[in-house]
């Protein structure tokens, strides 16, 4: 992992701490990284229907857009102390589309996991991605 992206992955981290999972145990943290410094940090949320829970990935971007954020995404962190290796799932990737897809953003995914450290492109992870472009 580069080093300019340690706190990040230190903030995701730190989110996975807040995670409230009574249910799976598997906590997960996320941090979004924006061209102005700003970090916004989300960890997930379980709910007894679990159709309702809510990954980490998807409570920061909805923390980011819910504060006016709509460009300037650079890099998102995903850190689970729960796992040995971790990537956002197919959902919170489409989720990550929409918010890097204001400025055609090829964000940089970082996954820490417990054992290893993985670096993606998102439009590695998601190719072809249907976004905004596709409505119409």
């Amino acid at each position: 992992m580069r080093e300019d992206y340690a706190d990040l992955v230190q903030q995701a981290r730190g989110a996975a701490e807040t995670a409230y999972a009574p249910y799976s145990r598997f906590r997960v943290g996320a941090a979004l990284l924006f061209a102005d410094g700003a970090v916004v940090s989300g960890a997930n949320v379980e709910n007894a229907s679990y159709g309702l829970s809510l990954c980490a990935e998807t409570v920061a971007v909805a923390k980011a857009l819910s504060e006016g954020r709509r460009c300037g995404l650079v890099a998102v962190a995903v850190a689970s102390p729960d796992a040995e290796t971790i990537s956002p799932c197919g959902r919170c990737r489409q989720v990550l589309n929409e918010l890097a897809a204001f400025d055609r953003a090829d964000l940089l995914v970082i996954g820490a996991g417990r054992a290893e450290t993985q670096e993606w492109r998102l439009s590695h992870l998601l190719p072809d991605a249907f976004g905004p472009d596709a409505l119409g």
